[in-house]
């Protein structure tokens, strides 16, 4: 996936830049934080995003461990996402982003 000079999985600054870089990711995992969702479930969420790339940042965040995809053998099929072990383990990480956003958005109101 990575170039041998690249310093994914290595640095765990980088790790974590290139794992988050996608616009929406932190988004997804929030979403997905209380249980699984299905596909239609996470993109109304979400709001304004196309589903090429809801789909293209589920791929990736799957693809990195984060996310699993379950489909259910039915007539029509059901897919529903959700968070795997390590997908869980950024739910204090996601407190974090919660409380220094609410600090920021207040200092912005007193400008």
């Amino acid at each position: 996936m990575e170039s041998k000079n690249s310093l994914f999985g290595k640095c765990p600054y980088f790790t974590a830049q290139k794992i988050f870089s996608g616009k929406w990711s932190i988004l997804i995992l929030y979403h997905l934080s209380d249980g699984a969702l299905r596909y239609g479930e996470l993109q109304r969420g979400i709001g304004n995003i196309t589903q090429s790339t809801l789909t293209k940042q589920l791929r990736m965040l799957e693809d990195y461990g984060l996310i699993s995809r379950y489909v259910y053998s039915e007539i029509p099929p059901r897919v529903e996402y959700s968070l795997t072990d390590l997908g869980k383990a950024f739910d204090p990480v996601l407190e974090q982003f919660r409380i220094w956003g609410n600090k920021y958005i207040e200092s912005l109101k007193n400008e």
